[in-house]
């Protein structure tokens, strides 16, 4: 039988864990075994009484046949697991290679949530979409919580209040959810992304389309690295629409790269004093010029926040959603009765594993 292992998470501030209670009891009505931490759910809230009640062990989850994180492991963590064993979980590939080596040094294979081609098949595994839909959602309520200026359009007997001007800047699934969430606080919206065909889904959510004349849609669904030329044109023409906004969220992202600057200092500066950027690309460096990755500034009168690791924030349904994605996956490598046989012919499995310890 499989024993599936899920450690408490130990990255400082990182509050989501790897399987909620009701994940545990699915794995075990496939004849799972599944081992927790102690205290591995406290921080998302999440007593070690409700993983007993759902058939879980409370215990040693490191010498476990499949082992389930959030976080990237540490030296420390990669020295706990068996040499043969597997680990799912959000691992860095292109950011830390480092950690991979390390972990087929260790003879661990390993797979990695990114990592996870987006097609139709593996939609309920992609956990940077869910997670991103948390970042989305949080990230609105933070632009609000720091501005100095209503969301919705208020009618008082003092007068009326117009409602703020949002603008968000890449719109994949974070930049959508910022986009709905904004909306439905009343915020007039506006949405812009260098791949134009996603245009249709910012209308869909009732936001207009900022069209800069910029096409670079990449692979995968998500955008590919601007060249210079185009860099320069879209800095100037954002540089201008910008100064128009209340709020900025800003999520756009290059795979393996630093993230693609949007607004610079000019921009900022020319932003009405009270307004606010919330820039969720700082652990790849930020769109944002003045940005200070994990940290709230205020710059010109301007407030810029860089939250990092936002979906932590929400430990409950972002560790829910985590929690199905990651299942998900292990769930490919099930057979009927619950063992492990991995197929590697499978084009999800082979694209989300970076490391591969063959037997013999």
């Amino acid at each position: 039988m499989t024993r599936v292992g899920v450690p408490r998470e130990s990255a400082e501030g990182e509050r989501r864990v790897a399987l909620v209670p009701k994940i545990v009891a699915t794995l075990r009505a496939k004849g799972v075994d599944v081992v927790v931490e102690a205290g591995a759910g406290l921080e998302a809230l999440i007593p070690d009484e409700d993983y007993r009640s759902a058939g879980a062990e409370i215990g040693d989850p490191w010498h476990a046949d499949v082992v389930l994180k959030v976080a990237p492991p540490t030296d420390a963590e990669i020295a706990l697991l068996r040499s043969d064993s597997i680990l799912i979980g959000f691992l860095a590939p292109l950011s830390a290679p480092a950690t991979v080596e390390k972990l087929r040094a260790a003879g661990v294979t390993a797979f990695a949530m990114e990592s996870v081609p987006r097609i139709s098949r593996a939609q309920s595994m992609d956990a940077l979409s869910s997670q991103a839909n948390v970042a989305g959602y949080k990230a609105v309520l933070l632009a609000a919580e720091k501005s100095t200026r209503f969301l919705p359009m208020l009618t008082t007997a003092a007068g009326t209040v117009k409602p703020a001007m949002v603008l968000v800047l890449g719109v994949g699934v974070a930049g959508l959810q910022a986009l709905a969430t904004a909306k439905r606080l009343g915020a007039r919206t506006t949405g812009y992304d260098v791949r134009p065909e996603v245009a249709d889904q910012v209308r869909s959510l009732g936001a207009q389309w900022l069209d800069l004349g910029i096409d670079a849609a990449g692979e995968g669904g998500y955008a590919r690295e601007l060249t210079q030329d185009e860099r320069d044109q879209q800095q100037k023409r954002l540089s201008e629409a910008t100064t128009g906004f209340d709020i900025v969220i800003t999520t756009a992202l290059v795979p393996g790269r630093p993230a693609p600057r949007l607004v610079n200092a000019e921009a900022v500066e020319g932003m009405r004093p009270g307004s606010v950027v919330v820039d969720l690309a700082g652990e790849t460096g930020g769109n944002c010029e003045l940005t200070e990755p994990g940290q709230t500034v205020v710059r010109h009168g301007v407030t810029i926040a860089s939250p990092l690791n936002l979906p932590s924030t929400m430990p409950e349904h972002a560790s829910e959603l985590y929690a199905r994605n990651v299942a998900a996956l292990l769930g490919l490598m099930l057979d009927g009765d619950g063992a492990l046989a991995p197929d590697f012919s499978d084009e999800v499995l082979s694209k989300s594993c970076v490391t591969l310890v063959k037997e013999g």
